[in-house]
This record gives structure tokens, sequence and C-alpha cells, in this order.
């Protein structure tokens, strides 16, 4: 343990900004080194549910500070004392307000083969769709008959609301007939800009911004068949997945690290802004507020912005009501390893 935590410090003090410097778009972020005693509830979380967490991915960060605080995580019995020893708490704004909300892992019922019912593909990845960005549109892809005929059917399901709010989520379980479950994870997109259909209705006059949530949405589409279908035709966006039936359903779905995230531990950040392994502390108010360690686990395409992060609520119906309920202010601080949090300072920028 001891020669783990020296050989941490020396990689730590030894991490200096790029000789570069800094890139002109960061030059308009700040950043503002806190105390622990600054964060509103620190004393009373469960650090070592967050420790487990961060040692589920702190292994595939790239740089050599991480690592080695990633082999001190991995010895360490005392959760609280490894958090407030090797790092520091970095608030990094960009100038807009902190927003979180929720997402889930959604459970939709599907079968492996066609069938009158079953009759909504889950698409694997074209390989031209890798190559051309951006690729075709969502109604392109599905009114031009571009993927008939191609096996690149994973399943079939039997909601086209609930898949195209799967490929919103990125990740998702389907409930074959036999009781088993296929779970498919995000593989891509065709590479078009991600626009909200809540945001569509609402410049409409359908709903005003108070009255928009994801249920509303796919009522108001089921309700309304054919302009519901020209309403998802508005997100241009389209995702593609892949089978990760290998990850036990005891675990997770794969976040962007390529590993299990975990229910209310695991969040969804900007990578511009947050390092994507990093332990983050949410201050979240709202209704019901949340003042917790977490791990930066994921990322989302709507997900942009130094104080903007999606809370991962977990599997199925319940979890999908709670992250929907979830559009609350409040604030991220971000954990840091210390020599590298007092670089960010201007004062240190020569």
């Amino acid at each position: 343990m001891r020669r783990a935590i020296r050989a941490a410090l020396v990689v730590a003090l030894a991490w200096v900004i790029p000789a570069g410097g800094m890139s002109a778009a960061e030059t308009d972020i700040t950043y503002q080194v806190l105390d622990f005693a600054d964060l509103d509830g620190w004393a009373e979380d469960d650090h070592s549910a967050a420790l487990s967490v961060f040692r589920e991915t702190c292994g595939d960060m790239d740089d050599p500070d991480w690592r080695s605080l990633c082999n001190v995580a991995r010895e360490t019995t005392d959760a609280t004392s490894f958090f407030q020893l090797f790092f520091r708490p970095v608030l990094i704004r960009d100038g807009a307000s902190g927003l979180f909300t929720g997402y889930f892992e959604p459970e939709l019922d599907g079968s492996l083969v066609q069938t009158p019912r079953y009759r909504y593909p889950v698409y694997q990845m074209p390989p031209e769709a890798q190559m051309q960005r951006p690729w075709l549109s969502r109604r392109e892809i599905l009114m031009s008959g571009v993927m008939a005929g191609r096996g690149l059917e994973i399943a079939w399901v039997d909601d086209p609301v609930e898949l195209f709010f799967l490929q919103i989520q990125g990740s998702g379980r389907i409930r074959l007939p036999d009781g088993r479950h296929l779970r498919v994870g995000y593989a891509g997109a065709n590479g078009h800009e991600y626009r909200s259909v809540g945001q569509e209705l609402i410049q409409r006059g359908t709903f005003s911004a108070h009255e928009v949530s994801a249920q509303r949405i796919k009522d108001w589409v089921r309700s309304n068949p054919f302009a519901g279908e020209e309403l998802l035709f508005t997100n241009p966006s389209y995702v593609f997945f892949r089978n990760v039936t290998e990850v036990p359903a005891d675990r997770g779905p794969l976040g962007a690290m390529n590993r299990s995230i975990t229910t209310m531990r695991s969040v969804a950040v900007d990578p511009a802004y947050t390092p994507l392994g990093a332990p983050v502390w949410i201050e979240k108010a709202g209704r019901r507020p949340l003042h917790r360690l977490m791990i930066a686990q994921d990322t989302g395409s709507a997900i942009k912005g130094a104080q903007r992060a999606d809370i991962f609520f977990g599997t199925g119906d319940a979890a999908g009501r709670a992250a929907g309920a979830i559009k609350d202010p409040g604030r991220m601080v971000v954990l840091m390893p210390i020599q590298r949090a007092y670089a960010l300072l201007p004062d240190l920028i020569q």
C-alpha cells in the first residue's frame, strides 16, 4: 500500500500542462479548486460505494497519474481517506447553468425472428455508415429500403415508439417470447446532429415546456400515428446497435468506457470538460435533491457543457419513470488528482 501511494504521488507531482498551453476553447472555461468541506453532504455519503464503481473503469484511463491512483484504489480499505488524500474538488464552469437529467436502460418486447407482432427492426451498423459522415438521415434509413435484405437485423420489436426511445438511451434489453433477454448496446450513429422531438412539440405549441416528458411524447405519438411518425422524423439522428448479451443480467449496460455502469453511481458527462472515469460530486436540486459521489462513465449526444450531466437510474419501467421526472438545476464538481487540479488554475499557467 505505501509503495503504491509513493508511486502515485511521484506521478501526480510530475504532471504538467502540455507545452503548447491550453486551447482557445479552454480559455473561456473557469476553474475553482474547492475544499471537501465545500461539498454539501460529502461527510454523509457512502464513499465506499463510489470507490467500488471507480475501480470498475479507472484501469482504462490513459494518463499515468490516473493509472497510479487506480493502483492505490485497488489496495485501499479507507475510501474517504483515498479521495481526500489524492484528489481535490474542481468546479468547472463554461458560463451555462447546471442541468441534471436522468437516463435508464429500457426493456422492450421483441423476437429474434420477424412476425406480424414483432416487425420493427433493431439494426446493426452498415459498413457504409461507418465510412461516410454524415450518412443517410432517419427518414432515408427507414423509408428508402436501403437496409432491406442485408441481414442487419439484430432483433425485431413490437413498438416503434419504444424503439425510438431505445435509440435515445443508447442501450437496452429485449424480452424474448421464451423468457430470455437480449441486451443491445450502442454501436454508432449516422452522424446527423440529434434534435429533440420534445423541443419540436414545444415550438409547435403542442405542449408547454413544463408539460413535456418522455411519457407525454410517447402518448402523443401513439394517439397521432401519422403526425407522430413525422414528428420522429424531425430527429435525423439514427443509432445502430450491437449484441452485448455477454454482459451478465445482474450487471448494468455498457457505458462509453465499454464497462457496465452502476445504478445511481454512474453519470454521463461531456468528456470535453470531464475526464471519463473521473469521480464527480453531484449536488442536484429539485423535488428530490441528490448529493452524491458518482463516476463519469458515460456520454450522450445531448450531454454538452461543463455543468451538464445525465444520471443513470437503472433498468426497466420504474427506472424510466424516475429518470423521466428529472430536469433539475445544481452543480457538478470534478475530483481531480491534486497536481492536475492546481495546474488548471490561471495563476499557474505561464
